[in-house]
């Protein structure tokens, strides 16, 4: 099995670390366009392989993708951060473009590759990957509802004083602090509903907070959060290698599920080694069915972009 691990950057670097120590693929190529970034942060990882009992190999590269040949899974993390002054529009620009420019160069070298997208706005970058690409829509996953979600569990541990791993959360929708919508009506702590054990105003607090999960992060350590996304982008890995038809919240590709199409968007669904193999259909009511169609028209809001720009 081989990864590739597209930006060495925070996220893809913990990303790549969480890979090889768990040990998710025999060979792990970490690229990145900086001149020798990607050989410096593989070299780092490899020299903690005998620490922490690793045998995966870590190579970088500098831009050659021909070192990512014959990759299984790609996870996608290139594009820069909207920077104070820059407007939606010229950020989804420069990165559709960088985006773009990375899938033509790993599909060329590794035409069967499965491709996790964390770019940002990744809603956006995913919907624009799989329009670009030509691929089945199953083997391209965007992989911010599984760190949406993973901030919501969080949030509802420390209310409830409870293990994270014990609690069923989902969120669905845009990866966006108003696009995302938190089910807590579906959240469970070992079976038993939280809303039976959570007030009124503790729930709409939870939601609250986690919708602004990475906002407050990046006020807290002043740049966006790391850890959490590169981990949330192995565990997408980890349940492609290993095919353990685990659910997730992931931005796929909608023909008509949840009654959106021509879309990218956060439903809960099963991955396995051929990407995402099922959209498993929630029973949602009229108000979380209104959120859901907000976000989507929010989202197809950012995907409009991509038509005004040069190809």
């Amino acid at each position: 099995m081989k990864v590739t691990v597209v930006g060495a950057g925070a996220v893809g670097a913990t990303c790549a670390d969480n890979i090889a120590r768990k040990e998710l693929a025999e060979e792990l190529v970490l690229l990145d366009i900086r001149e020798g970034f990607a050989e410096g942060k593989a070299q780092d990882i490899m020299q903690s392989a005998t620490l922490l009992g690793f045998d995966t190999r870590v190579s970088g590269s500098t831009n050659d993708y021909t070192k990512t040949a014959g990759s299984d899974v790609v996870v996608i993390t290139s594009g820069l951060p909207r920077k104070p002054g820059m407007t939606r529009e010229e950020l989804i620009g420069t990165n559709a473009g960088i985006v773009k420019t990375v899938t033509d160069n790993i599909l060329k070298y590794s035409p069967e590759a499965l491709l996790i997208i964390i770019s940002n706005p990744m809603d956006t970058m995913t919907y624009l990957t799989l329009k670009e690409s030509g691929l089945p829509r199953e083997r391209i996953i965007g992989m911010g509802g599984t760190l949406d979600s993973s901030r919501f569990k969080y949030q509802l541990s420390q209310h409830l004083g409870c293990s994270p791993a014990d609690l069923n959360a989902l969120v669905i929708g845009g990866h966006g602090d108003t696009t995302m919508i938190p089910l807590i009506r579906f959240a469970t702590w070992n079976s038993v509903p939280v809303t039976k054990l959570l007030s009124e105003e503790k729930q709409k607090q939870i939601v609250a907070d986690t919708m602004v999960g990475g906002a407050t992060l990046t006020k807290l350590i002043g740049t966006s959060a790391w850890y959490a996304p590169g981990a949330a982008g192995a565990a997408l890995v980890e349940t492609i290698v290993r095919d353990e038809k685990k659910l997730f919240t992931c931005c796929v590709s909608l023909e008509g599920e949840y009654g959106q199409r021509d879309i990218c968007l956060g439903v809960p669904v099963t991955i396995g080694k051929k990407g995402w193999e099922k959209i498993i259909p929630f029973e949602l009511n009229a108000d979380e069915k209104a959120l859901f169609a907000k976000s989507a028209d929010a989202v197809r809001n950012m995907n409009d972009v991509l038509s005004t720009l040069k190809a």
